[in-house]
């Protein structure tokens, strides 16, 4: 299928390796040198766009792609992304969107464990929970995406904790989230339980970014055809 690459930069990079790779055609390349060629050339020629881009552009990104009806995939983070008014344009304009804060296959399945865990250790409030996040030192969001959909995770099934906080937490009903800066670290992530018995943690180490951008490529492949909002879930079925 045809595919349309909004933004250029390592992310934008690897997924037209892996779309030559998986046998797909980049038609057309979206950056911040031509931007404003969103257009007809763009809803002919693109059978599914896959958008990383900037907090500041992507919503409006994924707006273009919605007008156009043209089905899109999104990763960027650090922008708030809201799901109701999103679906409420697919279903408007029978659009689709899939939409995901981290797309390695691996970091979902560590999502889907962080829920389970956390569930299981809702009647043990002895044990206090924190997130550890490590990541490059060009990446400009703190926390990460990733780290907010593993501290959300927790907050819908374990009760101990009321919303997350960057360290140091002001509030104890807050769940701890430390963010480091380091290097060229592709990713990292922890999750730490720990009471004065015993610790238990869960980590999930990105080692380089082909299973981001492979995780994209089958959002594309996914996506094709359908109308409405998508996540890793529906694509792995979680």
């Amino acid at each position: 299928m045809n595919i349309g690459i909004i933004g250029y930069g390592k992310m934008g990079k690897a997924i037209e390796k892996l779309c030559i790779h998986r046998g797909h055609i980049v038609s057309v390349i979206l950056d911040e040198k031509n931007s404003e060629d969103f257009s007809d050339h763009f809803k002919n020629n693109v059978d599914v766009a896959i958008e990383f881009t900037s907090p500041d552009s992507a919503k409006n990104n994924i707006y273009k792609c919605i007008e156009l009806g043209v089905p899109v995939v999104s990763g960027t983070t650090g922008w708030v992304f809201d799901f109701a008014e999103i679906e409420t344009e697919c279903k408007k304009n029978k659009a689709a969107v899939f939409y995901a804060s981290n797309f390695s296959i691996g970091m979902n399945i560590f999502m889907d464990i962080n829920e389970k865990l956390a569930k299981l250790l809702s009647d043990f409030d002895n044990y206090d929970a924190r997130i550890e996040e490590t990541h490059h030192v060009h990446k400009l969001d703190k926390p990460s995406g990733t780290a907010i959909s593993l501290a959300q995770g927790i907050l819908k099934n374990n009760s101990k904790y009321v919303n997350y906080e960057l360290k140091p937490v002001k509030d104890i009903r807050n769940l701890e989230i430390e963010s480091f800066r380091e290097g060229e670290i592709i990713g990292e992530h922890k999750i730490i339980w720990e009471n004065e018995i015993d610790e238990i943690l869960i980590q999930h180490k990105a080692k380089n970014r082909t299973g981001f951008a492979l995780g994209a490529v089958l959002a594309a492949e996914f996506i094709k055809n359908k109308s409405g909002l998508y996540n890793m879930r529906d694509l792995l079925k979680l």
